[in-house]
Formats: C-alpha cells, sequence, structure tokens
C-alpha cells in the first residue's frame, strides 16, 4: 500500500463525496450495502457506488470510485 494515498475508511468516502457535491440516493428495500451518490454537472449525471463493508477501500478501489466522480485520484 501506498503511503502517499493512505486507505479510506467509509466515513471519510462518505466525507469526500459531500465536498464534492455529491447526495446519497435514497434506496428503500434494496436489501444491499451498496450506496449510490448521485451528482449532476454540466448536464452529466455522475454516479459513485460505495461498498461500506469493503472499507478500508484499496488503492485500486479509490481510483475506480475517483472515476466514477469524475475527478482524478490526486482530488479526491
Amino acid at each position: 500500500m501506498s503511503t502517499h494515498y493512505p486507505p479510506l475508511t467509509c466515513e471519510q468516502m462518505k466525507t469526500i463525496l459531500r465536498n464534492l457535491g455529491f447526495q446519497k440516493r435514497v434506496t428503500q428495500g434494496m436489501g444491499t450495502s451498496h450506496e449510490q451518490w448521485i451528482k449532476e454537472m454540466a448536464g452529466r449525471r455522475y454516479k459513485v457506488t460505495v461498498d461500506c463493508p469493503k472499507a478500508p477501500f484499496s488503492q485500486f478501489l479509490i481510483g475506480s470510485m475517483a472515476r466514477q466522480a469524475g475527478v482524478t485520484k490526486r482530488v479526491f
């Protein structure tokens, strides 16, 4: 694991998404541990899927979620 980009906890991931302008999608009765975070910007919808039981998130997952959010890993 890289010391430059430490693993992130679920709460840290949610804070990052909130700071980027994402809102948690309300999903009733889906019966899944996955949370979806949505943001619309410039006519485009970004959707990030967060699976908290997989926390702390590896560098691979952090990179994947950053791409889903439309930002670089560094911005994340």
